[in-house]
């Protein structure tokens, strides 16, 4: 159902603190021209829980505006059920094409506690669903025997892989073969994972960088692995912003630079400033001006 490149996308605010919905228009604009596949709104990465319920809804419907026919889906990332089924039906509601869906933070929840809130929330909207397992993060690992029973289940069509253990995804295509669309979530870990056979990049470098990221799955998907291993290795400088407590500035910051938007955050976030911010930007411009000539694709 879902491949390709699905950029998990930022969420921008105006000096006073209220979403910039034109702003954010235009940067997803910039994705969908670049030739991504889908997108994911409102996860980590767009600060979810900084954000109000009507807030999440209006940033769905900007994301749905500049989509046209390519999927848009919600993260859905609360710390009880009840409100992450809330969240779900009115994702599902609003025009939502599918969700991704994060075990209960921050509780670290057993085994049947993690199946029970991914399949409730998964049945409350009724829409395919991703399972985000990151466990490094947030202290649940979904594992192989966990996802042999949401494979009972016809709603749960994916999985982001972020485990930051290369060999799961060989373990879910020797347990499920095709059951699942797998996604690799670790930036730095993405081409080692498409070359594992990872059928996408839930990806964060992308919206600063969209058209290398794009340029690296296709190549990837062509077997032209020599030209995706140069680029992946200029990239790679980048990519491991997104493994940091800190992804959100570092991405945001990445964006100011590549693509001339701002880096305001919600508190308790707080863009970087001194010398942190002038060692980032550093890497940061150091990629731009030897940014790689990509390949015909």
């Amino acid at each position: 159902m879902w491949r390709g490149v699905f950029p998990a996308v930022t969420t921008k605010f105006k000096d006073d603190g209220s979403l910039d919905l034109k702003e954010m228009e235009r940067c997803f604009g910039l994705q969908f021209e670049a030739g991504v596949d889908g997108m994911i709104v409102c996860g980590s990465l767009g600060e979810n829980m900084t954000l109000e319920p009507s807030e999440k809804i209006e940033i769905l419907k900007v994301a749905k505006s500049v989509a046209g026919t390519k999927p848009v889906l919600m993260t859905v990332c609360e710390s009880s059920t009840q409100r992450a089924k809330t969240a779900a039906k009115a994702a599902a509601e609003a025009g939502a094409n599918g969700l991704m869906i994060l075990p209960g933070v921050p509780y670290k929840s057993a085994p049947s506690e993690t199946l029970n809130h991914v399949l409730s929330v998964a049945t409350a909207s009724g829409l395919p669903s991703m399972v985000y397992n990151n466990p490094i993060a947030y202290g649940v690992d979904v594992t192989i025997p966990m996802f042999e029973e949401l494979a009972k289940n016809e709603l749960i069509v994916a999985m982001k892989e972020s485990t930051d253990d290369i060999r799961r995804i060989t373990d879910v295509f020797n347990a499920f073969g095709d059951r699942f669309d797998v996604f690799t979530g670790v930036d730095n870990l993405a081409l080692e994972s498409l070359m594992m056979g990872a059928h996408g990049w839930v990806a964060g470098l992308v919206v600063a960088f969209p058209k290398e990221t794009v340029a690296i799955w296709k190549l990837s998907q062509a077997g032209r692995y020599v030209e995706a291993l140069a680029i992946y290795r200029w990239f790679r400088p980048l990519l491991d912003l997104d493994v940091s407590t800190f992804l959100v500035q570092n991405i945001k910051l990445a964006e100011v630079l590549a693509i001339q938007t701002n880096d305001r955050v919600r508190e308790p976030r707080l863009p970087h400033s001194g010398a942190e911010r002038a060692r980032l930007t550093a890497i940061i411009e150091k990629a731009i001006a030897e940014r790689p000539v990509l390949p015909s694709l």
